[in-house]
């Protein structure tokens, strides 16, 4: 994500991941390694964001014709 800090990206992070929607995995190597993935409780939210994207490729183009 473009322009994002360190810090609000872990902020998000954290918060998502204190909503049980994403779980952190954290490797005891060197350099740290950390991945997240979706919980069975954070995929519930697929359909809802596959509806938001389809609205906004919709939108977007109708946009983009008017202007």
């Amino acid at each position: 994500m473009p322009g994002i800090t360190q810090r609000l990206l872990t902020k998000q992070l954290r918060e998502l991941e204190a909503d049980n929607l994403i779980e952190r995995k954290v490797y005891p190597v060197v350099p740290p390694k950390v991945e997240y993935s979706m919980t069975a409780y954070g995929r519930t939210l697929v359909p809802v964001i596959h509806a938001l994207l389809a609205w906004g490729t919709k939108h977007l183009k109708k946009s983009s014709a008017q202007g």
